[in-house]
């Protein structure tokens, strides 16, 4: 059960013709709201990441269920980079004296930030908050928006990992996906980024409209050859609300697809690649610290449109959104109430949450970890944990909890299993 949080009193309204309180007094309020007792007891505070979205593309792809926006006309970088610096202003106190681990700058097409935008993005972050002496800033690209000059910038301002949106190496298959990009940009971006960077990721999809077996194998191999140390592939699906959704293009069928998913299987493994998470590849000590702590259940500040947070507190865990539309989280920021839903988590959903990402992992979680992060004995998910084992889904030991191979092919009926009803 979710447990929305009670309003805030104070916070600004655009009917009130009182006062508007000062930024201090939100920050006294929502800081004291959050410390009060409540449904947990958490031994310690997770890590914590910070999530920064910039919600502008250049072309909405058919297939793309993201917050993202067309940029038809260029974008207000300078408004926005504002907005976002306020926004993270406010969120101060919710999670003050803590240390930021991993950042993931998300779109969108981040790259379309100036190289002066990225580095007072990054400035204003590092004056605001302390950063991890090894922290790691991710900044998603498409290889659309790739010149060597800027992402020289983008490396000199602190962002030390990439991850490319591929998709295909097939001008073919990129056309029909509606990407702005042709196989030769995709290796040029590869090549610019080899350049300024030793850390990257590259997207790719497969399952793509008419593509045949061959044709992904070449797409895995030419990712494999390109040094790349983190792969994500991703199944192509038919979003809600998207264009391919509206106008189904013809994919392989489901037989087809379950070849490409073996081939990508052994190419990866046979490359030294671990299949790690659901959809993410790496090469030893190579895995995404940013989405590693989603996967553990860690804590994560977003800002920008459509930003999502999860937060922990002593007796409290919360989720926060701001508005999608991004004039309106501008607007919203300038009149104090970026924020547009914000609730608790209550103790029914916290443990299936908790195994919902963590399942996703090959090596599943450390024991100890359920209750640190969750606030809960292990005993409330007991009986989940001895049907899981009963039905060979999951393995655990006095160390170790782990979703075995037949629970990795069967996820989904593995995570169902802690939802209560």
């Amino acid at each position: 059960m979710i447990i929305p949080i009670k309003p805030i009193s104070g916070l600004p309204s655009s009917t009130s013709s009182s006062p508007k309180p000062t930024t201090a007094a939100l920050n006294a309020n929502v800081a004291q709201q959050f410390l009060q007792p409540g449904s947990f007891n958490l031994p310690v505070m997770p890590p914590l990441s910070l999530y920064i979205h910039i919600p502008w593309c250049v072309k909405k792809c058919p297939y793309c269920d993201f917050n993202s926006h067309e940029a038809k006309n260029g974008f207000p970088e300078e408004d926005y980079l504002a907005a976002l610096r306020l926004d993270l202003e406010r969120a101060l106190p919710a999670i003050w004296g803590r240390k930021i681990y991993t950042i993931f700058i998300g779109g969108g097409t981040p790259s379309l930030l100036s190289a002066a935008g990225l580095d007072r993005l990054l400035s204003d972050v590092r004056t605001l908050l302390p950063l991890d002496g090894g922290v790691e800033i991710t900044m998603e690209a498409n290889p659309g928006t790739f010149e060597a000059e800027k992402f020289r910038s983008y490396r000199a301002s602190g962002v030390n990992r990439l991850s490319i949106g591929i998709q295909s190496f097939n001008s073919q298959h990129l056309q029909a996906l509606g990407r702005i990009h042709d196989g030769d940009e995709a290796r040029r971006a590869i090549e610019i980024a080899q350049t300024h960077f030793d850390n990257f990721n590259l997207d790719l999809m497969y399952a793509l409209p008419s593509q045949t077996l061959d044709e992904a194998r070449l797409d895995i191999q030419t990712a494999i050859a390109s040094g790349a140390p983190h792969l994500s592939l991703y199944h192509l699906t038919l979003e809600p609300n998207t264009l391919f959704a509206k106008y189904p293009p013809a994919l392989p069928d489901d037989d087809a697809s379950a070849e490409m998913q073996d081939e990508i299987t052994a190419l990866m493994s046979g490359a030294g690649f671990q299949n790690y998470e659901v959809s993410a590849y790496a090469q030893p000590k190579r895995q995404a610290r940013h989405n590693l702590n989603y996967w553990q259940f860690g804590d994560y500040l977003g800002i920008g449109a459509g930003a999502h947070s999860k937060l922990s507190f002593p007796h409290r865990v919360v989720r926060e959104m701001r508005y999608k539309n991004p004039k309106a989280y501008m607007q919203a920021v300038a009149e104090g109430r970026e924020i547009q839903e914000s609730s608790e988590i209550g103790k029914d959903d916290m443990a299936f949450e908790f195994m919902l990402n963590s399942l996703r992992l090959r090596d599943g979680f450390p024991v100890n970890l359920f209750a640190e992060r969750t606030g809960l004995s292990l005993s409330a998910i007991e009986q989940s944990l001895q049907a899981a084992e009963q039905k060979g889904l999951l393995y655990r030991d006095h160390l170790n909890i782990r979703p075995t191979d037949l629970g990795r092919r069967f996820l989904n009926d593995l995570q169902e299993m802690f939802l209560k009803s």
